[in-house]
């Protein structure tokens, strides 16, 4: 038998498709198409916006600006808002542009919604997380309106009573720390005002010293001109006649005021309670009669603090007159008074 054009045939018919094959693959790619548009597409949309493990991993973005009238969105619009605000991380803030609201006005709109119910119920960790961020930045007033927030969308949440102690605990943080602060500042202030006035005082203790110090020179010079002067009036040749004038005032005979009555000063309390101690030089005159009047505060150390007492002390003193050939005369005095706590 010559098989030599059956070969030829029988491979046309091997290479040939099936019709059956064909239908049955149309009818395959036609459901995986059904499914795809019926069952997988809208499935994704409606949980794209509750997946926290999508939120969290999506880096924020541009945050889109608030829509203008967001209660005459619809229930899919708001969804599409709330799906937008998960992925930028936008969970509770900022205030009317975040996912809980929008969440909140689909339930209002439609309550019951599935997937807004579902969504704040999955995703309310991540708001109080977002929320506790917001305390621990000490933005209190911003703190509280999420906290309300989180409240109407799980108002027996347990976790609302941990945010509400860590905000009522960051407040009084912030309080303790304002008045530590200005504990301190006043602190400095009057470290600062003690350093002043105690400058001033060493500034015027250094003068007064100066002045006394040029004082005592002063006396040391007089009397040594004074000293010089008297070995030259020694040497000086008597006068052969000395005019009457001369010999009157060599025969006077002068006595100096003796104190019979001393009236010791009274010590300032409130120096005694500084533990002050000083001196004061006064002056004074002693009258015909050993009264004593006009006294004057001529130096102090340190000033302004033992005068008054000093004054009114001396001011009752009596003295055994001053005299000049037996006769009763005023003089003026200068005394110093210590004042010494005895210690």
């Amino acid at each position: 038998m010559d098989n030599r054009h059956r070969i030829p045939s029988r491979h046309c018919a091997r290479g040939a498709v099936n019709p059956v094959t064909l239908t049955v693959i149309a009818i395959v790619l036609a459901l995986a198409v059904a499914a795809w548009f019926l069952i997988i597409k809208p499935y994704r949309d409606a949980n794209a916006g509750v997946t926290p493990a999508t939120a969290a991993a999506t880096k924020p973005g541009a945050t889109r600006d608030t829509p203008a009238n967001v209660d005459a969105l619809s229930t899919d619009q708001l969804l599409a808002e709330a799906r937008t605000a998960m992925n930028e991380q936008r969970l509770v803030a900022p205030a009317g542009n975040n996912a809980f609201e929008f969440y909140m006005k689909v339930l209002q709109k439609q309550p019951g919604n599935p997937v807004a119910a579902d969504a704040l119920r999955e995703t309310f960790s991540y708001g109080a997380a977002a929320t506790e961020q917001t305390i621990n930045q000490r933005d209190f007033t911003e703190a509280q309106r999420e906290i309300d927030l989180l409240a109407k969308a799980d108002p027996e949440n347990y976790t609302l009573t941990i945010l509400r102690s860590k905000l009522d605990a960051q407040r009084k943080t912030l309080d303790r720390e304002q008045q530590q602060a200005l504990d301190a500042q006043k602190a400095q202030q009057l470290a600062q005002q003690n350093a002043t006035s105690a400058a001033k005082l060493l500034a015027e203790q250094q003068a007064s010293a100066a002045a006394e110090a040029q004082r005592q020179q002063a006396a040391r010079e007089q009397a040594a001109r004074v000293a010089q002067q008297q070995p030259a009036a020694a040497a000086a040749p008597v006068a052969a006649a000395p005019r009457p004038a001369a010999r009157a005032a060599t025969d006077e005979s002068i006595s100096e005021a003796v104190l019979i009555r001393q009236v010791n000063p009274r010590y300032p309390t409130a120096a005694m309670r500084a533990n002050q101690e000083g001196w004061v030089d006064v002056e004074m005159t002693v009258g015909a009669d050993g009264t004593v009047g006009n006294v004057s505060v001529v130096d102090a150390q340190p000033k302004h603090v033992f005068d008054r007492s000093a004054i009114d002390a001396v001011s009752k003193w009596e003295f055994k007159p001053a005299s000049r050939n037996g006769e009763a005369i005023s003089v003026t005095l200068r005394r110093r008074l210590q004042f010494n706590l005895g210690r």
